[in-house]
């Protein structure tokens, strides 16, 4: 039995394990590692450290089901709407601009609901998931890879693949940047993001945000692009739990600021909100969120959906860096993936 180690607990990390556990369950040991404390990479929803109850996404707003992945990813679309997982956005998102034939979904519970379902889907069989495993260097030893984290013991395993952004990829540090090709590391760089930042803001029970739209695109403010009144976008209305707020920030304001601490960039992001929003009362929690690997704006050479660093043992990397960002651009390559495990596992 192979033992399979999956770095990134996203949207594309846990839909491969989702997707090896329908296919090859029998012969593999699952082991999924992420550096941060919880499921859902950019696929983020966050707790008020006041009341857990009350959460934020900040990362992911909603998912755009275009025609054509209507048809292509139906069943992933399909099987999330039957458990109740996503549900259609009906709440008023102003300036909003939507292609012929597209609609969009929401998560009621957190847009990290859909990583959360894929994950459980794949622990029922085994899989092994670890927080805070923040992988340093990947050496190849005797026929396996020697994978080190920043803190405790490395451990042996017989396939890797790493679903993490692409730059983080390049850093990693040991054999694995001695075997990956010139040709390949070439076409890694080229791979770019967008960066921008996040604002959650959490509120008492009982708070009320009097505006006339559950989400809105800010087109004339240099500092803020999106803002969303979380529980109404998701329309889930409760006594019991204060309303929340997300501001996204422009690609503009998140690259001039992108190497400043969190601690003096979130000032100046509720200045400018406060001169869009004058009247919002004040929070009872605040988090900001650095994107420094916000959307891919510039993928693999060909959209590959994955590439292999090597054979034997095998080492391959996918995600969204590889197709394009979004739920469908994450699912493609995780198809891809799952889909060279599959073949390498016939051989």
């Amino acid at each position: 039995m192979s033992r399979i180690l999956i770095v990134g607990a996203g949207l594309t990390g846990s839909l491969c394990a989702y997707l090896l556990r329908k296919q090859l369950a029998s012969k593999l040991q699952l082991v999924i590692w992420d550096k941060a404390r919880g499921a859902g990479g950019r696929m983020s929803t966050s707790r008020s450290l006041s009341d857990p109850n009350c959460t934020v996404d900040l990362g992911a707003q909603y998912i755009t089901v275009t025609p054509d992945y209507a048809q292509k990813h139906k069943t992933f679309y399909d099987e999330l709407v039957a458990k109740g997982i996503c549900i259609p956005l009906s709440a008023t998102v102003e300036g909003m601009v939507m292609k012929e034939g597209s609609y969009n979904l929401v998560t009621p519970q957190g847009v990290s609901s859909i990583v959360k379902h894929y994950l459980s889907q794949s622990g029922t069989s085994g899989a092994d998931i670890c927080y805070e495993r923040h992988v340093t260097h990947i050496n190849l030893r005797e026929g396996s890879w020697e994978v080190c984290r920043k803190s405790g013991s490395p451990e042996n395993f017989d396939i890797v693949v790493l679903t993490m952004p692409v730059p983080q990829i390049l850093q990693l540090e040991g054999d694995i940047a001695k075997l990956i090709k010139e040709s390949q590391r070439r076409q890694l760089e080229t791979v770019s993001y967008s960066s921008r930042y996040a604002l959650g803001l959490f509120y008492e029970t009982g708070t009320q945000i009097d505006v006339p739209w559950a989400a809105k695109y800010i087109s004339d403010n240099p500092c803020i692009r999106f803002i969303s009144i979380d529980n109404k976008k998701r329309n889930v209305e409760s006594s019991e739990v204060g309303p929340s707020i997300v501001v996204h920030t422009s690609v503009p304001f998140g690259k001039e600021h992108l190497e400043q601490e969190k601690e003096a960039v979130q000032p100046l992001i509720l200045q400018h909100l406060e001169s869009i929003l004058p009247n919002l009362p004040q929070p009872k929690d605040i988090k900001c969120q650095k994107w420094r690997y916000s959307q891919v704006t510039e993928p693999f050479p060909e959209s590959p959906g994955q590439i292999t660093l090597h054979s034997k043992p095998f080492l391959l990397c996918g995600g969204d860096g590889f197709t394009h960002s979004n739920f469908d651009g994450c699912t493609a390559s995780a198809l891809r993936i799952v889909e060279a495990l599959v073949s390498q596992s016939q051989h």
